[in-house]
């Protein structure tokens, strides 16, 4: 949804913005560290109830996160370390952004729905990230999810400008889980496929070798 409308919307000021970090010697790894500390100082300013100014930070922070995979990329500074420390950090960042939501709602009775909706959220967005972990782990691909990471972010800022929490809330937190539904039912249906093409594949038929015990697991 997002993420490539976004991706193609930035390319060029964010293009030039990496080739200037790549000049002064700035490390993607510096730029995540920055990214996930003003993520954290946004959940300062949300869990005092200044949604306005922690919105603003928060897209500070969301342009930093765009940046670094940028910015490994063009200086070739791509690692393994480097793709786990940001997706680490992000659900980091997710968390404690949230739980800043959460200490603020449960300090009135009047917005328990709130508070709940936001436990939701965060269990669907944790979801999400992990169905597609744990599948990309088995080797299945596994992109599904009409509310990413950055689609998340998004309907977040517009809830922290607009004040229309309750229903941005509702919203995160019914297509966040449709989404972590989304992943297993398109890994459910990848794996089935890959178990139909072994089933024709005739070097996977089972040869009769006269024993028919069954095996034991």
């Amino acid at each position: 949804m997002f993420s490539e409308s976004g991706r193609k919307l930035f390319a060029k000021p964010v293009a030039g913005l990496v080739h200037w970090l790549q000049k002064t010697g700035v490390t993607p790894n510096a730029l995540t560290y920055t990214g996930f500390l003003l993520t954290v100082l946004t959940a300062i300013l949300l869990a005092w109830g200044h949604f306005r100014l922690g919105a603003l930070l928060l897209l500070v922070a969301a342009f930093f996160d765009m940046l670094d995979g940028a910015l490994a990329r063009l200086s070739e500074q791509s690692s393994t370390f480097g793709a786990f420390l940001d997706s680490t950090l992000d659900r980091y960042s997710e968390s404690v952004t949230f739980l800043a939501l959460a200490l603020f709602y449960s300090h009135d009775s009047s917005t328990r729905t709130e508070l709940v909706l936001v436990f939701v959220i965060l269990i669907g967005s944790l979801m999400v990230s992990y169905t597609r972990a744990r599948a990309e782990a088995l080797n299945i691909e596994c992109k599904a999810g009409m509310l990413q990471r950055p689609e998340r972010i998004v309907l977040l800022l517009v809830g922290l400008l607009s004040g229309w929490m309750l229903p941005v809330l509702w919203i995160m937190a019914i297509l966040t889980n449709v989404s972590a539904l989304q992943r297993i039912y398109e890994v459910y249906w990848r794996t089935a496929r890959r178990a139909d093409a072994a089933n024709k594949t005739p070097a996977n038929k089972i040869v009769n070798s006269g024993d028919n015990r069954p095996a034991q697991s």
